[in-house]
């Protein structure tokens, strides 16, 4: 099982999120995240980038706080990167900030989350052959479409993630052998009135 980083969750404001809003760096942050420790080379060869553009955003997102140095990994010159915190909590207030570019930093950060999720459930549809029977019927994609006021959307949204919370850290050892990691994503938001 990879190293996992703390169990921290780093609150963006405009500074980190102008270090972060960028499609490559969430990549790498991604998968710092939740496959461990790496080298710049390793994580472009991985990703279908150059080591020279994963080395550059590499120091960016070590620059903002988001990945450190992991020294017990490396063998010579080989420079170890490692994330600091497990999550990143976004702050609505980014999107109206009087400066237009972290305005742009906060848009581009969310529509790049946006993709992000997509191409997972996509991964997860073209690869779900491959899994065991008892993974094959436990996945959900399913919406659902409600009469809602803003407090009871966020009320809602708030028992959602309550729910999840829930169930972090339930993994016994005994489980560890049959369990993987399941993402889950949660989308609610108002659809255009007619």
């Amino acid at each position: 099982m990879p190293e996992q980083p703390d169990g921290t969750v780093h609150h963006l404001d405009p500074r980190s999120l102008r270090g972060l809003a960028h499609p490559l760096r969430m990549r790498l942050l991604d998968t710092l995240r939740f496959d461990g420790p790496a080298t710049a080379s390793q994580l472009a060869a991985k990703l279908g980038e150059s080591s020279g553009a994963t080395s550059y955003h590499l120091r960016q997102l070590a620059a903002h706080g988001f990945i450190k140095d992991a020294p017990e990994h490396g063998k010579g010159r080989e420079r170890w990167w490692q994330a600091v915190s497990l999550g990143v909590r976004f702050d609505d207030s980014l999107l109206t900030h009087s400066s237009p570019e972290v305005r742009g930093a906060a848009e581009l950060y969310l529509h790049e989350v946006a993709l992000t999720q997509a191409r997972d459930l996509s991964a997860w549809l073209g690869d779900r052959a491959a899994w065991p029977e008892e993974w094959q019927s436990t996945w959900d994609m399913s919406s659902a479409t409600l009469r809602l006021t803003p407090g009871l959307a966020g009320e809602l949204v708030a028992r959602m993630h309550a729910l999840i919370d829930e169930y972090r850290d339930r993994i016994t050892d005994e489980d560890e052998g049959d369990s993987a990691r399941v993402r889950v994503h949660t989308h609610a938001f108002p659809l255009s009135s007619e």
